[in-house]
């Protein structure tokens, strides 16, 4: 029967099919469309037949759909959006809506809305994050766009979505790219708190010796504490696994080389555009990269001696190890959470950070316990120019400082890198000091270029002929 299903979804993949899954699962009917027959077969396959219904006939596919219609793209970033976008435009009506689940960068989002208004068509950017378990059990989801387009999806995807105390993990974010913009600065996030991670783990590592066993250990206690997170829970997980090739533990196996999509990459472009500082997630980028050079990493090594770690006890590094990390995820929050206030502004996305945070709760990868205290601090003051000036948050970070601290001195003086944790402090020393030697740099800059400077004494714009008395 055609113009039945509540819900159409093109992208069948992993991703995709789980997704649909959720959906049916929910009590939606949802039909999906793949090129790939066998992605179709496997939909199929695994879905209840009154539920999920799947074809690689893209006329079949659009005649099923109750109008209007409601159709995710789960696709790779790109042109291939547009690719989709374009085989689906003869076979839709006026007021069909067109959503966008993938990592599409904002302008492209705000472009494709733009062009698809002309034709009657809504089109939505909305971020979903969780990975494919996240996709089939409840991921966080990131909507943005034409809010009233919005609201003929918003009872199903609040019903597939993650769940924190009953709280779906979903809201209507903001107009235009808002979606995709919040997704893409969750992803900055996300590579931020995976770098401190694997620094952390790798100081417990090189310090003290800690086995794989300990190491499962000491992550899995974290996870029972103010530390409880979805990356600290599958890091502990990771030191379980077994490799099938050896005898031993399989993240001892894992080539250094750390690979991205862009994401990212992106969120620190974005913000050297706006102007605003995101050290921790920059070098958490950056540390991908140098991952990359594996082969000079190994020469260089050969080159340069090391020092020794210095002695500590397992009960020292355990314990400032656990202060550092809760230190740099709040960091790491705190610049992400502050481009999207800035971005706000900038772009008209009209933001609400408590929200944001509220629906970062569960379902994604950066879900933390932390994120409860985030929304209540932006609930507080709605205003906040930075969670780093939440009184609620003083005493949280000023507890970890004389840890913090001696873990960078340390790792600095046994020659383990841990240039993630080393910005997270230089940027929270930088952000709460009332003078920055930046004197000298705007003098420097007007006597070489006359780019003048301010005084702090008087109003005004100066410029001094510097060598003349």
């Amino acid at each position: 029967m055609q113009g039945t299903y509540d819900f159409g979804l093109i992208g069948l993949g992993v991703m995709g099919r789980n997704f649909i899954l959720n959906v049916a699962d929910n009590g939606y009917k949802a039909f999906g469309y793949d090129l790939d027959h066998s992605q179709v077969a496997a939909l199929k396959a695994e879905g209840h037949p009154d539920q999920v219904d799947a074809t690689s006939d893209i006329v079949t596919f659009t005649k099923s759909l109750r109008t209007p219609r409601k159709i995710m793209l789960l696709v790779p970033a790109g042109k291939i959006v547009d690719q989709v976008i374009e085989s689906l435009l003869p076979h839709l009506d006026k007021d069909d809506i067109i959503i966008d689940g993938g990592n599409s960068f904002f302008t492209d989002t705000d472009r494709r809305e733009e062009n698809l208004k002309e034709k009657g068509i809504h089109f939505f950017g909305s971020g979903v994050s969780g990975g494919a378990k996240g996709a089939r059990r409840g991921p966080s989801i990131m909507p943005g766009g034409n809010k009233e387009a919005y609201q003929h999806v918003k009872p199903i995807f609040e019903a597939v979505s993650a769940k924190y105390k009953s709280e779906p993990c979903v809201a209507y974010l903001g107009p235009k790219s808002a979606g995709n913009y919040v997704k893409m600065v969750h992803n900055g996030i996300e590579y931020s708190l995976m770098q401190l991670t694997s620094e952390i783990y790798d100081l417990m590592k090189k310090s003290v010796g800690l086995s794989n066993a300990e190491l499962h250990g000491v992550y899995s206690t974290w996870n029972s504490g103010r530390l409880q997170s979805f990356l600290v829970e599958i890091t502990a997980e990771i030191f379980t696994q077994k490799d099938t090739l050896t005898s031993g533990d399989l993240v001892d196996m894992i080539l250094d080389k750390a690979k991205q999509k862009g994401t990212g990459k992106w969120t620190s472009q974005n913000a050297m555009d706006l102007g605003i500082p995101v050290p921790t997630i920059d070098m958490a980028v950056s540390m991908r990269e140098i991952s990359a050079l594996k082969e000079e990493r190994v020469l260089a090594d050969q080159l340069y001696s090391r020092p020794q770690p210095i002695d500590i006890s397992k009960e020292e590094m355990i314990a400032q190890a656990e202060q550092a990390l809760y230190f740099s995820f709040i960091i790491s929050y705190v610049q992400g959470l502050n481009q999207l206030e800035v971005a706000s502004r900038e772009y008209g996305y009209e933001l609400d950070m408590a929200v944001i945070a509220k629906i970062w709760r569960a379902g994604c990868i950066i879900r933390a316990e932390l994120l409860a205290d985030i929304a209540d601090a932006y609930t507080a003051k709605p205003d906040l120019a930075n969670l780093l000036l939440s009184p609620a948050f003083v005493g949280k970070v000023q507890g970890t400082m004389p840890a913090v601290r001696g873990l960078v001195a340390y790792a600095v003086q046994s020659g383990i890198p841990v240039p993630g944790l080393a910005s997270a402090l230089s940027y929270f020393d930088a952000y709460t000091s009332s003078n920055l030697p930046l004197n000298l740099i705007q003098a420097q800059r007007d006597h070489f270029g006359s780019h003048t400077y301010e005084r702090i004494d008087r109003e005004g714009i100066f410029h001094t002929e510097w060598g003349s008395q």
